[in-house]
Order: C-alpha cells, then sequence, then structure tokens
C-alpha cells in the first residue's frame, strides 16, 4: 500500500530541501525523494580520495540566502563560511599580476600596476553595480507577477516593479544594459587595461555557453557585488568541510522539523491522473501518494522524462522544450601535494594568491578564442581556468601537508563535432594541466590524483540536462517573470499539485535557495486559499 504524505519533493538539491524544511516547519508531513546515495544534488562534499573532502560541483558561496540561514537556524546544524580574502589572481604570460578583493586599496594599487585610469573608475564601477544589485536583490525572493494575468493582485504587483525601476534614476540605463547587453560591452566602456577586463569577463561567462561579446553575459557582472559572506556584502567564501556543509546543515534542519528524507529513491515517475498530481513512483515499483509533488530537477527531467507531456497543455510543452541547455562547462577535482608555485607571485607556502579565484585567461580575446572552438563543437585549444583551493583557507579538507584544487573550465561543449567525451576527457585534461603549468612550473609534478567531470558527466552524476549548471540557459527570455515560460514564472505549473522548487524556475541557477524558499511561498498560500 503508498504511503501518503501533504507534499513530496522530487531531488534533495540545497533548493528540494530548503522547501522541505520550511514546509515541514509550517505543519505539512513532507517526504524527499534522493536518487543518489547523498543528499546535497550539485551542493555536495565528497570523499573522492581518503581524507580529501571535494566539493564535486559546487565550490565557492556568496548568493545562499542569509535570511534562510538565520529562520531555519543552519549554524546550529554546522553551517560555516569562511572568507576569502583576497578573492581573485590573475598571473600573466609577461610575469605581472592582479589581485583583488574587498580591500579598496589593494584593488587601487593593484589595478594601478595596469592603468591608474582604471583603478580610478573602479569603484565607481563597482558602486553602480551596487546600486543596481540593490534594485534587484529583492526581486530573488519574489514570486514573479504573471504578465498575462489583469488580476488587480498582477496589476498592483507590476507597478510595484515599475515604481523600483524608476527609483534607479541616472541608473535605470545602465541596468537595462546590465541586463540585456554584453560583458565585453560593458567592460570596454569602463576600462582600457586588458588585465582587468579578462579577469572580470570571467564572472560573465562562468557556467555559460557563450563568450563576453554576447548579449545577456553582462546580467551576472553584478554577482561579485550582490552576495555576501557573514554578513559582509560582495565576499565570497568557502564553506568548512566542503559544500556540502550547506546541504548537511539543510537536511538536518528539516529533519528536525519532521521532514522524511529517503535517498537510493530514484523517482521514475510523477503520478497524474485528470490533470491532477497524486504521488511518485520510484524505478523499485514503490509509490507514494500525495496531493502535492514539488520537483528540484529541470524541466525535461520533470516534464519530459517523468511524466508523459501528452499531459500537459501544447503551448506550455513548446516552450518548455525551447530551452536552451547548451553547456560548456568541465570540472576537474585535483589533490595536490603542494600549492602551485606562480613565476608571477613565487612561493612554495600558501599565500594569498591562493585564497581566491586563479584565473587563467590573460585578455577578452583570449577568452573569445576559447569559445570560438566550442562553437564549432570543439573543446577549446586554450580554454579558460578558473582554479580555487579551499584547503588553504580550510585545512579540514586535505590531509596536512596536501591541497585540493576545482579547476572549473570554459569551454567544454556538451555536443561535439566529433569523438565522445568519455574517450577525450583525459587529453582535454592533460592540456588544461600544461597551461596552468606554463604559470605554475611545479603544478603537474605535484598533482597526486584528478576527477573529471565533462558535460556529460555532469549530466549522468546530477541529472543536469546537457551538463547545464544552471537547469537551463540564464539569458534574458528565461529570466524573472519569464523563466521557466512566460505566465508560468509563479512555481505552479498546468497540472494540478505539481509545482516546481528548484534552478527551473526563477531567480535560476547558483546557490541561493531562493528557488525552493519561494516556492514553499506558493505551495502554503494554495494550501490555505
Amino acid at each position: 500500500m503508498a504511503s501518503s504524505y501533504d507534499i513530496i519533493i522530487v531531488g534533495a538539491g540545497h533548493n528540494g530541501l530548503t522547501a522541505a524544511a520550511y514546509l515541514a516547519k509550517s505543519g505539512l508531513k513532507v517526504l524527499v525523494l534522493e536518487r543518489r546515495e547523498l543528499v546535497g544534488g550539485t551542493c555536495v562534499t565528497e570523499e573522492v580520495w581518503p581524507g580529501f573532502k571535494v566539493s564535486t560541483a559546487a565550490y565557492v558561496n556568496s548568493l545562499f540566502r542569509p535570511h534562510i540561514i538565520r529562520e531555519l537556524e543552519l549554524k546550529k546544524h554546522g553551517f560555516e563560511m569562511l572568507p576569502r580574502n583576497p578573492s581573485s589572481f590573475t598571473p600573466f604570460p609577461d610575469g605581472r599580476s592582479l589581485m583583488m578583493g574587498p580591500d579598496a586599496g589593494l584593488n587601487h594599487r593593484e589595478v594601478s600596476k595596469f592603468s591608474t585610469k582604471d583603478a580610478d573608475a573602479l569603484p565607481r564601477y563597482e558602486r553602480t553595480l551596487e546600486r543596481i544589485a540593490a534594485f534587484i536583490e529583492p526581486t530573488l525572493d519574489e514570486t514573479p507577477p504573471n504578465i498575462f494575468s489583469l488580476h488587480p493582485r498582477e496589476l498592483w504587483r507590476l507597478t510595484q516593479l515599475a515604481w523600483r525601476f524608476r527609483k534607479l534614476g541616472k541608473d535605470a540605463s545602465a541596468a537595462i544594459e546590465i541586463v540585456t547587453g554584453s560583458a565585453r560591452g560593458v567592460l570596454e566602456r569602463w576600462f582600457e587595461s586588458e588585465e582587468l577586463k579578462a579577469t572580470l569577463a570571467t564572472d560573465g561567462i562562468i557556467g555559460a555557453m557563450a563568450s563576453p561579446s554576447m548579449s545577456g553575459t553582462a546580467y551576472v557582472l553584478f554577482h561579485h557585488v550582490m552576495g555576501e559572506c557573514n554578513g559582509v556584502r560582495g565576499v565570497w567564501g568557502y564553506m568548512r568541510g566542503g559544500m556540502g556543509g550547506i546541504t548537511q546543515a539543510l537536511a538536518a534542519a528539516a529533519r528536525q522539523h519532521g521532514v522524511e528524507i529517503r535517498t537510493n529513491a530514484d523517482v521514475a515517475r510523477i503520478v497524474v491522473r485528470d490533470g491532477r498530481v497524486t504521488g511518485v513512483a520510484l524505478a523499485d515499483g514503490t509509490e507514494f501518494t500525495a496531493p502535492r509533488v514539488a520537483s528540484n530537477a529541470d524541466c525535461n527531467v520533470t516534464f519530459f522524462k517523468l511524466m508523459d507531456p501528452k499531459q500537459l497543455p501544447e503551448e506550455y510543452a513548446a516552450a518548455l522544450k525551447a530551452i536552451d541547455y547548451s553547456s560548456a562547462s568541465l570540472k576537474i577535482n585535483v589533490a595536490l601535494g603542494e600549492v602551485p608555485n606562480f613565476k608571477a607571485l613565487p612561493g612554495n607556502a600558501p599565500g594569498p594568491q591562493h585564497r581566491g579565484t586563479m584565473h587563467i585567461c590573460p585578455t577578452l580575446d583570449y577568452i573569445e578564442e576559447a569559445y570560438d572552438d566550442a562553437k564549432y563543437g570543439r573543446p577549446s585549444k586554450s580554454p579558460v581556468l578558473e582554479c580555487t583551493m579551499a584547503s588553504v583557507v580550510d585545512p579540514t579538507v586535505a590531509p596536512a601537508g596536501k591541497h585540493l584544487m576545482s579547476m572549473f573550465v570554459q569551454y567544454a561543449p556538451y555536443k561535439l563535432r566529433e569523438g565522445h567525451w568519455d574517450k577525450l576527457k583525459d587529453a582535454f585534461a592533460d592540456r588544461c594541466f600544461d597551461i596552468l603549468n606554463e604559470y605554475a612550473p611545479n603544478f603537474k609534478s605535484s598533482v597526486i590524483d584528478r576527477q573529471i567531470l565533462t558535460p556529460l558527466d555532469l549530466e549522468r552524476r546530477f541529472g543536469l540536462t546537457g551538463g547545464n549548471i544552471f537547469h537551463g540557459a540564464m539569458t534574458l527570455d528565461r529570466l524573472f517573470l519569464l523563466r521557466p515560460a512566460p505566465g508560468w514564472a509563479g512555481y505552479k505549473t498546468p497540472i494540478k499539485g505539481l509545482y516546481l522548487c528548484g534552478a527551473a524556475a526563477h531567480p535560476g541557477g547558483g546557490v541561493m535557495g531562493a528557488c525552493g524558499y519561494n516556492a514553499y511561498r506558493v505551495i502554503v498560500k494554495d494550501r490555505v486559499a
């Protein structure tokens, strides 16, 4: 006989766990079902090698909503962020380097090595982004209005949004450019030095199948000023013990409020009868009933793999089929015997150059050319590397004297014109290692072991369609009141009782928890309506 619940959450990623904890706190009987052997989705810590606690996918944190940390008392369950300062280090082929962080004085001195004009412009650029972020950030915790509804409530919400936008004043045009324009266009208007522009441009392409010159890449530029670490704005941090610290804390809070979490529970089907959800069925035949189901999976998995798309309105199904899952991100986790000794800033001991993100992308054109390869279905000959070493700030993630590197690589296209990732992955990783070795000649000899996750591996391991870490492109046509589809941005779906609670919904990808929190509010409101 099927077990019965008030609501079932499909997937124990950070958004699913957030929704589950709040729903249980509100009095509902909640079941969370996770396909893998551990909770967390892409926000996990796994002991890939003895003594190495690897943040297998997501690797840094800043955007996780502070009110969720407070309201679910996550610090009581082990949630602890460790700030990164400096936050980035970019070595260049000519032996110079650029180090940046929350220290305005450091930034001015470092940028002045390349351009005094840019050093003076940087604070103004940051303040502009902060003012735009102040307008956009509140929308993260809001249910987007339905642009097709004439209900007075929806019209009032649209009016409020327009009024807030009006208050941007002279920054309104900059806000439009940030949301719709290219990262390259914005950066070239503000700065002249290639070194600074290339370093900042990586914020616009991370996780995207796009180059800095493409429209929409400017949108995420303001993310580095929007988040916080321990109450300090614009600072990114590592989670003590790895990124799984977030989801383990969420799971503990959820269980404290009565949530039942089952791992190794592979949901094979969302059961729908007469246009209404009635529960789920697992791959082993086990069934659970509930009048509500919330999916933490992307739209392709939710609607085209876990149910019959013929149960959807034709227009809705067509809109979901048009979601772009193109991906060009590859992750290499590396166990190291020592830190990289950079020619631009020598040192065999951990130093400030190792604390934040180490960028290997000397110019904007370098990034563009790396994308050009991927555009034609080829792994980049000279890929963009973003390397982090949490072990320098958090010694608990690696054995004494050893280190752990997370290498996030652009561009490695999911769809290859020739060959298969299973056969090409080692050669591509070797190329990435060769490039880093040009800047830090001891790197390759310090490697103890490595784990390579291609876009195909990300799809297989984490259920990410196309390896897309954002559950679909974060472009203007799929943001806010258009995510995942126009008229359906409110976490509900055409199937009664079926909701989206993951990154497929507003505000999209990134470790925020906002998707799960916003979905919880809609579900509770529906229940009492």
